[in-house]
């Protein structure tokens, strides 16, 4: 097995599961987005958005902002530095292993 391999096997599966990157990737496009914007963006079911934000959240890769309007919450959701951080290592990683399989 090599360096690129080994570094694939060590990537974090709550940034890599699919669903979650795509959550970080769209965050780190913006400063902050709302819950839904984020659900329909995906295309997600509000249980499965809450589910993979939770993750990301006791994972201190996004925070949650709830504003209370009347009887109604909104969520605004953002990426913390430790979240851009972990995207940019797995992005790196990825970018390895395509060039290692490329130079084959």
């Amino acid at each position: 097995m090599d360096s690129a391999q080994r570094r694939v096997l060590a990537l974090d599966d709550t940034v890599h599961q699919k669903t979650r990157l795509a959550i970080l990737s769209m965050l780190r496009e913006a400063e902050e987005v709302s819950f839904v914007f984020l659900r329909d963006g995906l295309g997600l079911t509000d249980g499965n958005l809450g589910r993979h934000l939770d993750v990301l959240l006791g994972a201190g890769c996004v925070e949650v902002r709830r504003e209370y309007t009347g009887r109604r919450v909104r969520s605004w959701i953002r990426i913390t530095a430790h979240g851009v951080g972990k995207l940019r290592e797995e992005v790196e990683v990825l970018r390895l292993l395509l060039d290692v399989l490329d130079s084959r």
